[in-house]
């Protein structure tokens, strides 16, 4: 059973033979070229599919296939007519090419190689572009997905985006190259994987090159780290176009890539809001069970959400409010509706919390959200959504057009556990959200990137945002991204826009950025110059074509009136730009192959590496698909009509209805019996502070400190209250002890330090003095910050 659709029936391996891929980073952008290599070693012609994931914001823009000597370059055409294209050429026994966007999700792509005659090998080459995402501490982040998770679809669902299961490695190879360049000098390049040595290619080290190290197996993503010297620093990349596109077109006219990055005022910063409804949603399907990482000291996924809420509670400001929710297969929620924050209030989700396991079934988002949003907001009390998932969902689109109807109303802070989430649902919903997206993979910690979110969330919101560009007398301009409603203090904006006219080499422009921030005016400006970036392609062209095309998708999703209108658009700029749309594909095929193929024609699937064990009806729905062998080709047979339930709603294919919901579940089932992690001395701290902001001076606090409640008491200055000096011990002691992980407890101190100032203590420095001695520590008064 777990090998169906993975075999021959000679027990022959799946065709895809190696993945070489080569990468160029350009600054803030990759160009990623990707070849598979496909042999057919069975005795009869064969097709093979195979679906697979890219980064959730990748232009695709090349497709080719090799066969022999013989190069086939596809080409965008509108979907139905690739499709219908595809087909003919099966059916008359022509080899063909189909690459598509899923209609649900545009992180997940299928290929179809179709008619590969028996001996016959094919490499197959994909180019996208792709947008490189900042991280807290500045570095890029690359990702080459290679985890594609089982999107688990709910009974009676008519969609379907399907994934194969291996029960181990992937049975073929990955070769990775990099190449990165940049004006900014190169510090160093880190990745989740194994690397060789990187090579630096000039002296002034901004140019260089590094290759994964041998063995890979390609069993999770592969994360690459890039560090730059002064990257958080505005820029532009100006781009000249095509002199034989159409006048007027996108092609044709400059474009510019503006990073901005907002530096909000220092006594702005100084005071974070106290205000709030934090909403905390928690995904508890079964493969929450799973472990974080496959290291030394792992913990489960549910089990590392459960620390971070902890810390997450403890740091909210008083006289916010707040409410948690678990979700799967069911939602439920610790309150009715958002309580305040006080004392009571977080003892009782503390309980629910320790509680909480992953055994909600599967990964079902939306009505969650959608009793979410029915809920009233309190006034003055902006809404923040703090969303975990590890999983993938089958309706990406229709939760990211739910969370931007509601963005008047709230921002969206997205976490994706574990290698496979969603990068679509995951930034998607973070960008509809007017939020921030975070990735917690490998052996990264969770609590700080969620703190740093945290820390995003009670930044005061900035207002009446506005985009303004100085530009030559001849040149007028065209901003192809969405308005910008959001910005963060240091985060990273992008703006596209498409420069019409002629200017002088020399001649430069501005792009002026307003807004205001706790009724203050505050401008971000950038000056650039306007002759064209060298040697960048047209990568700046294709992702400002997609952006263009990602919004239009959405435009069309609303319901806009003119729906004709806008799909036409999409395609006419799919088609010119030559990047991928939900509405278009790639199609090759050899028109000039000597023979065509005689069938019979076997059906071969491809698998990806999944990290995640569905439930035996899932498998048997992927056996029905996988099973299908083709007859032979007399007419034409419609292929992708028969089982385009993979990318189309509205399937009303008798298999898939009729199964029963596929359960997650833990592949760890058995994590009962696993040995207890030590409980975090820092985790153990923060659960013992009070929600005012202040801690009892008892034998519990003693021992983190690894000391005894009466060395605690025997040192207590006489004048000094019980609760303000074990206060301010543990302020020391975080101060002292756990400084390098302050990012995590920066707002249980400050809590912390608010109630002391708030109390009538008498001589606090030579407090502080006692509390060093007995801690071992040597902090200042003015460190704590009281």
């Amino acid at each position: 059973m777990e090998n169906c659709g993975l075999l021959s029936e000679n027990n022959v391996p799946v065709p895809l033979k190696s993945i070489s891929v080569q990468v160029l980073v350009q600054d803030h952008v990759a160009t990623v070229s990707s070849t598979l290599q496909y042999v057919n070693e069975e005795e009869r012609p064969l097709e093979a599919l195979f679906v697979f994931p890219l980064p959730a914001d990748a232009a695709v823009c090349h497709f080719s296939a090799k066969i022999g000597e013989q190069e086939i370059v596809a080409e965008v055409q509108d979907r139905e007519t690739a499709r219908d294209r595809y087909d003919d050429a099966v059916s008359s026994g022509q080899q063909a090419f189909l690459l598509e966007e899923s209609s649900e999700s545009p992180d997940v792509f299928r290929l179809s190689v179709g008619c590969l005659s028996a001996g016959q090998n094919a490499a197959v080459t994909i180019i996208y572009v792709t947008e490189l995402a900042v991280q807290d501490d500045h570095s890029l982040r690359f990702c080459l997905p290679a985890v594609l998770n089982p999107r688990y679809t709910p009974a009676g669902s008519a969609a379907g985006i399907v994934s194969e299961i291996s029960s181990g490695a992937v049975p073929y190879t990955l070769t990775l190259s990099v190449h990165v360049s940049s004006p900014k000098p190169i510090s160093k390049l880190e990745s989740s994987c194994t690397l060789d040595p990187l090579v630096f290619l000039h002296s002034d080290h901004t140019q260089a090159t590094v290759n994964l190290s041998p063995g890979h197996m390609f069993d999770k993503d592969v994360e690459l780290f890039v560090y730059y010297q002064d990257t958080h620093q505005p820029s532009a990349i100006v781009e000249a176009g095509v002199t034989t596109a159409p006048p007027g077109s996108l092609m044709r006219d400059t474009v510019v890539m503006i990073s901005l990055y907002p530096e909000f005022p220092e006594e702005v910063m100084s005071s974070l809001a106290s205000r709030g409804e934090f909403v905390f949603v928690i995904d508890r399907s079964g493969s929450m069970g799973d472990m974080m990482h496959h290291g030394k000291g792992a913990q489960m996924r549910i089990e590392s959400a459960k620390d971070t809420l902890l810390l997450l509670l403890k740091s909210l400001p008083v006289g916010c409010y707040f409410n948690i929710y678990g979700f799967g297969s069911r939602f439920e929620s610790f309150f009715p509706q958002s309580v305040e924050y006080n004392q009571d209030t977080v003892d009782k989700a503390l309980k629910r919390v320790k509680e909480m396991k992953a055994d909600m079934g599967g990964t079902e988002i939306l009505q969650p959200l959608k009793h979410i949003y029915s809920q009233p907001c309190y006034p003055d009390h902006p809404r923040q959504l703090f969303v975990f998932t590890d999983g993938e969902v089958f309706n990406t689109k229709e939760v990211l057009d739910l969370v931007k109807s509601h963005v008047h109303s709230h921002r969206c802070f997205s976490f994706g556990i574990g290698e496979g989430a969603s990068a679509a649902l995951i930034t998607g919903m973070a960008r509809e959200g007017s939020g921030h997206a975070q990735f917690i993979t490998d052996t990264d910690r969770m609590q700080p990137k969620v703190m740093q979110s945290l820390r995003f969330a009670l930044q005061p919101a900035v207002l009446n945002i506005s985009v303004d560009w100085t530009l030559p007398d001849d040149v007028t301009v065209d901003t192809l991204s969405p308005p910008i409603n959001v910005l963060f203090q240091g985060q990273r904006t992008l703006i596209y826009a498409q420069l019409k006219g002629e200017s002088s080499g020399g001649s430069e422009g501005t792009v002026t950025v307003k807004y205001s921030l706790k009724d203050q005016p505050v401008t971000n400006q950038l000056h650039f110059c306007l002759k064209p970036t060298e040697e960048t392609g047209l990568s700046i062209h294709r992702l400002a074509a997609r952006t263009l095309i990602r919004s239009l998708e959405q435009e069309e999703r609303s319901g806009a009136a003119d729906v004709e209108g806008i799909r036409s658009r999409m395609v006419e700029l799919s088609v010119q730009a030559g990047v991928s749309s939900v509405h278009t594909a790639f199609i090759a095929v050899n028109k000039d192959s000597r023979q065509t193929v005689k069938g019979p024609l076997l059906q071969r699937r491809v698998p990806t590496y999944d990290a995640l064990i569905q439930a035996d009806c899932d498998l048997l729905l992927k056996c029905s698909l996988s099973a299908y062998v083709m007859s032979a080709p007399k007419k034409k047979f419609g292929f992708m009509t028969k089982i385009q339930n993979f990318f189309r709603r509205g399937s009303k294919n008798p298999v898939l209805c009729s199964m029963p919901a596929p359960i997650e579940t833990p592949t760890h089932l058995h994590h009962e019996q696993a040995e207890e992690l030590q409980q975090d001395s820092l985790l153990q701290l923060v659960s013992l502070q009070k929600a005012s902001g202040c801690w009892d001076l008892d034998a519990t606090l003693a021992d983190v400190f690894g000391k005894t409640e009466d060395e605690l008491t025997n040192q207590k200055p006489a004048q000094v209250d019980g609760s303000v000096w074990a206060t301010l011990l543990a302020l020391i002691w975080l101060y002292g002890c756990k400084i390098e992980q302050q990012v995590e407890w920066q707002f249980v101190a400050m809590k912390a330090a608010s109630w002391i100032g708030s109390q009538k203590v008498g001589d606090l420095s030579q407090c502080v003095c006692e509390g060093n001695v007995l801690l071992g520590c040597q902090v200042t008064k003015e460190t704590l910050g009281i």
